[in-house]
Formats: C-alpha cells, structure tokens, sequence
C-alpha cells in the first residue's frame, strides 16, 4: 500500500468567545493531512511543536488556547508564533499573513453590511503584532521542513467569526443561545464536507455544551448528506455522513475536550482565540479615541460589564445601537 493510500485527512473545529458579554463568537477549523490515520502530530513534530507551554520558548505550542495564551507579553507573542507559522504553510511562498482581513474574513465570514455595523473592524492592524515578521517566517521554514519530512500537509484553516450585532439576530430568531451557537458551527462543518468530503476525513469537534445528540441536527444542516449514528456515549457521539448520489464522506467525533485528544482541535482552538483577539484589540483601540483613559476589556462578562459602565462618554458619542455591542444571552 502506497503512503497517499495510507495517508488520511483529519480536520478540527473549536471556538473562543462562547461566554463574553462583548466581542466576537470566534470558530476556528483546521484540515491536516497526516501519514496514516493513526498517526499524532504531537509526537511526529515533537522538533518543533510542543503541547505544553515550557521553558523551551522556541517551540510552537498546540494545545487548548487557554494554555497557549496568557494576557501578558509572553502569552501573546506564544499564541502569535504559533498561529502565524501554521498559516504561513498555506501560502506558496510559505509566508505568514499580514493582512488580517486574510484572516478574519477568508473562505468563511460574515455579510459585509454586518461587518460595517461594527466600524472596529476598519482599524484592524497589520500582522504580526507581537514581534518582527521575520522571526514569524523563520519558525515557519523550520515547521515547513519538518511537516515536510514527516508527512503532513495544512491543507486547510481559516475562523468564522460572528461579530456581537450578527450573534444578536441569531439569537432573535432562535431565541436559544445552543441553536445559535450550533447553526454557526454548522457552517463550518458544511464547509469541510463540501471543499473536503471527496477526502473522506475525519472531524472532531468539541462537545456543544450538554448535548449528546446531533443526528437530527446534521440532516437538517447537511441535507445532501444520509446521516449514520456510530454511537452516542457519555461525552463522546459519533456518526458517519455520506453524500447522497455523490462520493463524499465524512466521519464526525463530537467529544469532550477535544482540544486535549486532537492535534486539529487544538489548532482551531489557537486560530480562533487568535482571531478574537485580534478583533478585540481593535475594539478597545476605537473606543480607546474616542475615550482616552477608558481601560481596555478582554470582553468578558464582569469586566465587560465594569467597561460598559466607565465607557458612557464613548458610548454616548459612537452613538451605535446596543445590539453590535452586547450581547443579549
């Protein structure tokens, strides 16, 4: 049996910013093509890629972006490096992004008239933020040239971000924060099927909160595709979907802290914390001219609330609707 006969496409998706009270819902996914089925990235570029951040700060760390990034100088420069080196093996030069919309706004993204109700992300730096370009570029060749000798490609990554004002209408119209939630996911797995089905991959998913059954929900999402239920355990549900006249197929994981047990989840979790970040950034930097001593926020529930109370002044001038800024669930 051939290498390309034994080698297998498994593909991740995992989110950021389920919780906040301001800012983005981030979706990240990955699709990697890796030697065998069997085989972990973890250990295959254990060179350069660790899963624990460590002493060893030259090597990129895949793991649940919580470990990954820490709000401080190291945290940020960590998540960085490792974001922008895997997206550089997309590129055929093998450079990392600079443009963020590149990043924000790729194969998946909102409407652009939503996106101009949130003028934050008009003043979106250009990348990277934490350090020089070169250095970026450097780790990237050295990633290039042990993904290369080990066998594994990035055949595909990229966010789905949803800004506060779209994840507001969602909500109007589902009136459940889960439905919503998982409608935006869908349209990141609808992704994988149609560009990768033919593929036949793998995708793991991180469990949508306390739900174990997804069957239903795949077959209204998917309708080109027949929906096969492998199992539902505690924690873990897996089906195999098969596209209806057509040679698409797929085999999906949801699990419990899939960020832990799939080098693909682990990715998407670093690109989506990345990408809401990266947004939030932006965020306080526009109200940060329209209030000069207003404290910048992560966004999250307690201080966002504290940011919305000390940001009436630059509220009051922005004059934007509450329904781009806060979310309602």
């Amino acid at each position: 049996m051939s290498a390309a006969t034994r080698s297998a496409l498994v593909c991740g998706i995992d989110e950021a910013g389920l919780g906040p009270l301001l800012g983005p819902l981030s979706i990240g996914f990955t699709a990697l093509r890796i030697p065998d089925p069997h085989a972990n990235p973890w250990r295959l570029l254990a060179n350069v890629v660790a899963k624990n951040p460590g002493r060893n700060r030259k090597k990129l760390v895949v793991a649940d972006s919580k470990r990954v990034f820490t709000r401080n100088a190291v945290g940020r420069k960590r998540l960085e490096r490792t974001v922008l080196a895997f997206l550089a093996q997309l590129d055929a030069r093998g450079k990392p992004p600079t443009d963020p919309m590149r990043l924000l706004f790729g194969a998946l993204h909102p409407a652009a008239a939503l996106v101009r109700r949130h003028p934050w992300y008009e003043r979106l730096p250009e990348l990277p933020l934490e350090q020089e370009a070169v250095s970026i570029e450097l780790v990237a060749a050295l990633l290039a040239r042990n993904m290369e000798r080990r066998g594994i490609t990035l055949v595909d990554a990229g966010v789905r971000v949803v800004p506060a004002g779209e994840l507001n209408a969602s909500y109007d119209e589902t009136a459940n924060k889960a439905l919503s939630v998982w409608e935006k996911t869908l349209e990141v797995l609808a992704h994988l099927w149609h560009a990768h089905g033919g593929s036949r991959p793998r995708v793991v998913l991180d469990r949508q909160g306390a739900r174990s059954h997804y069957g239903s929900l795949l077959a209204k999402g998917l309708p080109d595709a027949s929906v096969k239920l492998v199992s539902e355990d505690e924690g873990r549900s897996e089906y195999r979907l098969n596209e209806r006249g057509g040679s698409r197929r797929m085999e999906l994981v949801i699990v419990e802290k899939a960020e832990d047990k799939s080098f693909p989840v682990a990715l998407a979790s670093c690109l989506a914390k990345y990408a809401r970040e990266l947004v939030m950034g932006a965020f306080n930097g526009f109200f940060a001219e329209l209030q000069p001593d207003l404290r910048p926020t992560a966004g999250y529930r307690t201080d966002g609330e504290r940011w919305l109370r000390d940001a009436r002044p630059a509220l009051k001038r922005a004059g934007l609707p509450r329904q781009v800024l806060v979310r309602e669930r």
